[in-house]
């Protein structure tokens, strides 16, 4: 699995404003429902669900289980300055990649979410994600 799969240059942005983790994941859910051709609250409501069930890792990557959706789907920001996400390691956050999943998933997602995971422990990733100057930058730097 390749992060291409499920991300497109047009799903990732930088100088993301957000003030609090709920108003991120709304603009995310935002972002996310519109390739969907989906209400965003029915986005909404999975992704804030599942973070209600607690972090969804070091606080990069909220994810959710769409039942009509057939193939995974996300998006990457930038946020322009860090924010408190309620992370495991307690640290603020400037990246984040969410995801969709879909819900009759055979454990694709794992797949999915091991492979963004890698991704973004990667240091010289991670470096090029925070010093790209425009969105297609920022693309090339997580799909390099």
């Amino acid at each position: 699995m390749d992060i291409k799969d499920f991300l497109s240059p047009a799903a990732t942005l930088i100088g993301v404003r957000a003030t609090d983790k709920v108003g991120l994941l709304q603009d995310l859910v935002n972002r996310l429902a519109l390739p969907l051709n989906s209400p965003s609250n029915l986005v909404s409501t999975a992704l804030l669900k599942r973070e209600q069930l607690g972090s969804t890792g070091t606080g990069t990557i909220p994810h959710a289980r769409i039942s009509t959706l057939k193939k995974p789907l996300g998006i990457l920001v930038r946020l322009n300055k860090p924010i408190e996400f309620d992370a495991i390691d307690g640290q603020p956050i400037d990246l984040v990649f969410a995801l969709l999943l879909p819900g009759a998933s055979r454990g694709e997602h794992i797949h999915v979410l091991a492979c963004v995971a890698r991704k973004l422990r990667e240091a010289e990733t991670l470096l090029r994600l925070r010093s790209a100057e425009n969105d297609a930058e920022f693309y090339d730097a997580i799909v390099g």
